[in-house]
């Protein structure tokens, strides 16, 4: 009787394991599947002026994003960056830049100050969003998202680095600070992800 009540736990216990192992798999499986469906346009940023942007506002569209500053030895690309979005922004582009203060302090300014020395030194008139972390504990979870789950990580290692994003929500390049905005290699690609020829 005892054995046969013994064998009875075993196999009751065999299907509990079961149950919770398969259980296990399906969330490990859902997990996966979020993670692989997370793009570009999962996020809503805080714009410069601090309205809510989501940034599924810019579904359909070439993308290119890029961390800035106002005191840094790249700033002088504002100048490109407006160029680029100039000639492309009927062709279904947009810069999307986000200020950050991450590297030597180069980025010190408030928000509103920002958007004054981008506008009168650089006349930028494409999407400034408010400043935040590119890198380190305090990282923003879009930039987490862009240097670990894009397809293009490694860590931001200084401003005006560029990810270049399809109409899709797709990273489909990336480039470091020393690339210029007009430089061939980025028109290139860029001009060939385009959604309006």
């Amino acid at each position: 009787m005892r054995a046969k009540a013994f064998a009875t736990l075993l196999v009751a216990g065999g299907l509990v394991g079961t149950i919770a192992a398969a259980h296990a798999g399906t969330s490990a499986e859902r997990k996966e599947r979020k993670v692989e469906s997370r793009n570009i346009y999962s996020f809503t940023m805080k714009t410069n002026a601090g309205a809510e942007q989501p940034l599924s506002g810019f579904r359909g569209k070439a993308l290119l994003i890029v961390n800035t500053a106002s005191k840094c030895g790249y700033t002088p690309q504002y100048r490109g960056l407006e160029e680029l979005y100039r000639k492309y922004r009927e062709k279904g582009f947009e810069v999307l830049a986000f200020p950050a203060n991450n590297f030597m302090g180069q980025e010190p300014g408030t928000d509103r100050e920002i958007r004054e020395f981008c506008s009168t030194k650089y006349g930028v008139s494409f999407p400034l969003f408010a400043k935040i972390s590119v890198k380190g504990k305090d990282i923003h979870p879009l930039y987490a998202w862009l240097t670990r789950d894009s397809g293009h990580p490694g860590d931001i290692k200084w401003n005006f680095n560029k990810f270049l994003v399809d109409p899709a929500g797709r990273v489909v390049a990336r480039y470091d600070s020393g690339t210029d905005p007009l430089s061939k290699e980025l028109v290139g690609k860029l001009e060939s992800i385009l959604p309006r020829g």
